[in-house]
């Protein structure tokens, strides 16, 4: 079985999305769904092969608004000395507006968000004059990611190289614990009683081999150990 950047590359797929003379359809965004709906990641694993480029990976660290995806991500690109790309940032002033406003965002106000996330983590991989030419060994995003089908699009930013492998880490909490921490949450977009919304349409991740699941209830200095134990036992994976 081929892993996500070693099966048969969809041309051109992210210019295409890109593209404003051309439509955003769901073949465009998720290029890796089969025609009965249903996503084909779950069966692929990483391949031991002697790859010609160095391997990089994404870390995105999903989860609803108050598990602390900021905190965590930063966390590991401090470890593993990363870029870090913060998914709010790409949210256009459309969507903070409606969320600011208490209303929840419909799958039509993520798709240009998370096409544009994806990008964003495309480009931190990719040689440039940001980086001295010198990718980096991978990428760290804060993106909520709630649905499957979300996890879905930032899939496909690892199809343009064999050597591109992506994660998820999921921070899993309770909802009385996201309620308290988003109530605290001073001049922020995201209002407390948001959360019942994110938790609605949450699907936490099942049966998806690139999903790293991490309880989030401990104190920060307990979550960062275990979120970088996690990292850690992941890459020796492709040692």
């Amino acid at each position: 079985m081929l892993s996500a950047g070693e099966r048969p590359q969809p041309p051109v797929a992210p210019a295409l999305v890109n593209s404003p003379s051309l439509p955003v359809t769901k073949a465009h965004i998720m290029p890796d769904l089969k025609p009965n709906g249903t996503s084909t990641h779950a069966a692929m694993r990483p391949q031991n092969t002697n790859q010609l480029s160095p391997v990089q990976h994404i870390w995105v660290v999903t989860g609803p608004a108050g598990c602390g995806k900021s905190t965590v991500g930063q966390a590991i690109r401090k470890e593993l000395n990363l870029p870090f790309l913060e998914g709010d940032d790409f949210h256009p002033k459309s969507n903070k507006d409606k969320m600011g406003h208490g209303i929840p965002l419909t799958d039509a106000d993520r798709w240009d968000w998370l096409i544009s996330l994806r990008q964003a983590a495309i480009n931190a991989l990719s040689p440039s004059e940001a980086n001295n030419f010198q990718p980096p060994a991978g990428v760290v995003v804060a993106c909520s990611a709630l649905k499957q089908k979300y996890r879905d699009v930032m899939r496909v930013a690892a199809y343009g190289s064999p050597s591109v492998h992506i994660h998820f880490i999921y921070l899993k909490l309770t909802e009385a614990v996201l309620m308290q921490r988003v109530t605290q949450r001073k001049s922020h977009y995201m209002k407390s009683d948001m959360v019942h919304s994110q938790l609605a349409a949450l699907e936490e991740p099942q049966g998806e081999w690139d999903a790293i699941t991490i309880n989030v209830e401990g104190s920060p200095e307990q979550v960062q150990h275990n979120v970088l134990g996690a990292v850690t036992e992941k890459l020796k994976e492709y040692s």
